[in-house]
Protein backbone atom coordinates (compact mmCIF):
# COMPACT_ATOMS: atom_id res chain seq x y z
CA UNK A 1 0.00 0.00 0.00
CA UNK A 2 1.39 3.22 -1.04
CA UNK A 3 1.24 5.80 2.48
CA UNK A 4 2.92 8.92 1.08
CA UNK A 5 -0.37 10.98 0.40
CA UNK A 6 -2.13 12.29 3.40
CA UNK A 7 -5.17 13.69 4.43
CA UNK A 8 -5.68 15.08 7.95
CA UNK A 9 -8.85 16.21 8.52
CA UNK A 10 -11.22 16.88 11.41
CA UNK A 11 -13.00 20.23 13.29
CA UNK A 12 -11.73 23.37 13.23
CA UNK A 13 -9.87 23.47 16.26
CA UNK A 14 -8.85 19.69 15.96
CA UNK A 15 -5.05 20.51 15.09
CA UNK A 16 -5.27 19.39 11.64
CA UNK A 17 -2.79 21.76 10.55
CA UNK A 18 -0.07 21.46 13.81
CA UNK A 19 -0.50 17.39 12.97
CA UNK A 20 -0.27 17.84 9.01
CA UNK A 21 2.66 19.79 9.58
CA UNK A 22 4.53 17.42 12.08
CA UNK A 23 4.05 14.71 10.07
CA UNK A 24 5.32 16.14 6.81
CA UNK A 25 8.11 17.14 8.95
CA UNK A 26 8.68 13.89 9.93
CA UNK A 27 8.46 12.48 6.56
CA UNK A 28 10.30 14.52 4.52
CA UNK A 29 7.55 15.92 2.25
CA UNK A 30 5.27 18.92 1.35
CA UNK A 31 2.59 19.90 3.36
CA UNK A 32 -0.28 22.10 2.59
CA UNK A 33 -3.36 23.51 4.16
CA UNK A 34 -6.65 23.44 2.52
CA UNK A 35 -7.02 27.27 4.08
CA UNK A 36 -4.42 28.23 2.10
CA UNK A 37 -6.66 27.44 -1.23
CA UNK A 38 -9.61 27.96 -0.03
CA UNK A 39 -9.44 31.78 1.26
CA UNK A 40 -8.00 34.73 -0.84
CA UNK A 41 -5.42 36.68 0.46
CA UNK A 42 -7.45 39.32 2.45
CA UNK A 43 -6.11 41.51 5.45
CA UNK A 44 -7.71 40.94 8.24
CA UNK A 45 -7.85 36.80 6.47
CA UNK A 46 -10.68 34.42 5.72
CA UNK A 47 -12.91 37.26 4.54
CA UNK A 48 -13.43 35.88 0.65
CA UNK A 49 -13.57 32.79 -0.29
CA UNK A 50 -11.66 31.80 -3.74
CA UNK A 51 -13.47 30.05 -6.38
CA UNK A 52 -13.86 26.45 -5.95
CA UNK A 53 -12.93 25.11 -9.53
CA UNK A 54 -9.85 27.55 -8.78
CA UNK A 55 -9.21 25.97 -5.33
CA UNK A 56 -9.33 22.81 -6.86
CA UNK A 57 -6.76 24.00 -9.66
CA UNK A 58 -4.35 25.36 -7.18
CA UNK A 59 -4.23 22.48 -4.61
CA UNK A 60 -3.62 20.00 -7.63
CA UNK A 61 -0.83 21.77 -8.87
CA UNK A 62 0.80 22.30 -5.33
CA UNK A 63 0.69 18.31 -5.02
CA UNK A 64 1.18 17.45 -8.88
CA UNK A 65 4.57 15.16 -9.69
CA UNK A 66 4.88 14.71 -5.54
CA UNK A 67 5.57 10.99 -4.48
CA UNK A 68 4.29 12.10 -0.92
CA UNK A 69 2.82 14.94 0.61
CA UNK A 70 0.52 16.00 3.71
CA UNK A 71 -3.02 17.78 2.79
CA UNK A 72 -4.46 19.34 6.07
CA UNK A 73 -7.87 20.92 6.72
CA UNK A 74 -11.13 19.56 4.95
CA UNK A 75 -11.97 19.91 1.21
CA UNK A 76 -15.90 19.35 0.90
CA UNK A 77 -17.80 18.85 -1.80
CA UNK A 78 -15.59 20.94 -3.47
CA UNK A 79 -12.41 19.00 -2.92
CA UNK A 80 -14.14 15.28 -4.25
CA UNK A 81 -11.82 15.32 -7.14
CA UNK A 82 -9.00 14.91 -4.86
CA UNK A 83 -10.27 11.59 -2.91
CA UNK A 84 -8.63 9.18 -5.34
CA UNK A 85 -5.29 11.10 -4.41
CA UNK A 86 -5.29 9.50 -0.84
CA UNK A 87 -3.36 7.03 0.02
CA UNK A 88 -4.28 7.43 4.09
CA UNK A 89 -6.82 9.68 5.70
CA UNK A 90 -6.14 10.75 9.49
CA UNK A 91 -9.40 11.93 11.20
CA UNK A 92 -8.82 13.78 14.40
CA UNK A 93 -11.78 13.76 16.90
CA UNK A 94 -11.48 16.41 19.84
CA UNK A 95 -14.26 17.15 22.35
CA UNK A 96 -15.72 20.67 21.57
CA UNK A 97 -14.98 22.62 24.66
CA UNK A 98 -11.17 21.81 23.88
CA UNK A 99 -11.47 22.95 20.38
CA UNK A 100 -13.10 25.94 21.56
CA UNK A 101 -10.74 26.85 23.71
CA UNK A 102 -7.61 26.07 21.33
CA UNK A 103 -9.45 28.38 18.47
CA UNK A 104 -10.04 31.52 20.89
CA UNK A 105 -6.15 30.72 22.27
CA UNK A 106 -4.86 30.29 18.31
CA UNK A 107 -7.28 33.74 16.90
CA UNK A 108 -6.15 35.52 20.40
CA UNK A 109 -2.41 34.89 19.04
CA UNK A 110 -3.08 35.48 15.92
CA UNK A 111 -5.00 38.95 15.70
CA UNK A 112 -4.49 40.06 19.52
CA UNK A 113 -6.93 41.31 21.79
CA UNK A 114 -7.60 44.81 20.19
CA UNK A 115 -8.61 43.25 16.94
CA UNK A 116 -10.76 40.61 19.41
CA UNK A 117 -12.63 42.67 21.97
CA UNK A 118 -15.70 43.96 22.14
CA UNK A 119 -15.70 46.89 19.52
CA UNK A 120 -12.82 45.36 17.97
CA UNK A 121 -12.18 45.06 13.99
CA UNK A 122 -12.52 41.17 14.05
CA UNK A 123 -14.79 40.73 17.13
CA UNK A 124 -18.02 39.82 15.54
CA UNK A 125 -16.31 37.72 12.83
CA UNK A 126 -14.20 36.15 16.12
CA UNK A 127 -17.43 35.32 17.89
CA UNK A 128 -19.57 34.18 14.77
CA UNK A 129 -16.50 31.79 14.04
CA UNK A 130 -16.43 30.43 17.44
CA UNK A 131 -20.42 29.85 17.29
CA UNK A 132 -20.27 28.34 14.27
CA UNK A 133 -17.39 25.86 15.21
CA UNK A 134 -19.26 24.72 18.72
CA UNK A 135 -21.95 23.23 16.24
CA UNK A 136 -19.67 20.85 14.48
CA UNK A 137 -20.83 17.96 16.26
CA UNK A 138 -24.46 18.48 15.95
CA UNK A 139 -24.11 19.23 12.35
CA UNK A 140 -26.84 22.67 12.81
CA UNK A 141 -25.05 24.71 10.81
CA UNK A 142 -23.72 24.98 7.12
CA UNK A 143 -20.64 23.44 6.35
CA UNK A 144 -18.28 21.97 7.98
CA UNK A 145 -19.81 19.23 10.53
CA UNK A 146 -19.24 15.84 12.17
CA UNK A 147 -21.71 14.06 10.45
CA UNK A 148 -20.91 14.93 6.88
CA UNK A 149 -17.37 14.22 7.86
CA UNK A 150 -18.92 10.72 9.06
CA UNK A 151 -20.85 10.03 6.00
CA UNK A 152 -17.66 11.02 3.95
CA UNK A 153 -15.35 8.91 5.84
CA UNK A 154 -17.59 5.91 5.26
CA UNK A 155 -17.20 6.24 1.63
CA UNK A 156 -13.61 6.17 1.38
CA UNK A 157 -11.89 3.73 -0.22
CA UNK A 158 -8.31 4.17 1.46
CA UNK A 159 -7.19 3.58 5.08
CA UNK A 160 -8.74 5.81 7.86
CA UNK A 161 -6.92 6.36 11.34
CA UNK A 162 -9.28 7.59 13.36
CA UNK A 163 -7.41 9.69 16.64
CA UNK A 164 -7.72 11.59 19.85
CA UNK A 165 -6.75 14.54 19.10
CA UNK A 166 -6.13 15.52 22.64
CA UNK A 167 -3.14 13.68 23.11
CA UNK A 168 0.39 14.98 22.98
CA UNK A 169 1.82 15.56 19.11
CA UNK A 170 4.05 13.32 19.15
CA UNK A 171 2.45 10.61 20.24
CA UNK A 172 -0.06 11.07 17.06
CA UNK A 173 2.61 11.56 14.39
CA UNK A 174 3.68 7.84 15.88
CA UNK A 175 0.15 6.59 15.73
CA UNK A 176 -0.04 7.76 12.34
CA UNK A 177 3.20 6.02 11.70
CA UNK A 178 2.73 3.20 13.02
CA UNK A 179 -0.95 2.70 12.17
CA UNK A 180 0.54 3.22 7.95
CA UNK A 181 3.17 0.80 9.10
CA UNK A 182 0.81 -1.74 10.39
CA UNK A 183 -0.85 -1.11 7.25
CA UNK A 184 1.10 -1.48 5.10
CA UNK A 185 2.81 -5.06 6.66
CA UNK A 186 -0.88 -6.28 6.10
CA UNK A 187 -1.04 -5.82 2.47
CA UNK A 188 2.45 -7.45 1.94
CA UNK A 189 1.59 -10.55 3.70
CA UNK A 190 -1.44 -10.56 1.87
CA UNK A 191 0.34 -10.14 -1.55
CA UNK A 192 2.95 -12.47 -0.37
Amino acid sequence: METGRLHVTGASGAGTTTLGAALAETLGCPHHDTDDFYWLPTDPPYREERDPAERLRLIERALRGAPAWVLSGSIGKWGEPLVPLFDVVVFLIVPTAARIERLRARELRDFGWDALAPGGAMHDEHEAFVEWAAHYDDGTREGRSRPKHEAWLGQLQCPVIRLDGERPLGALVADVLEDIARSAGASGARAG
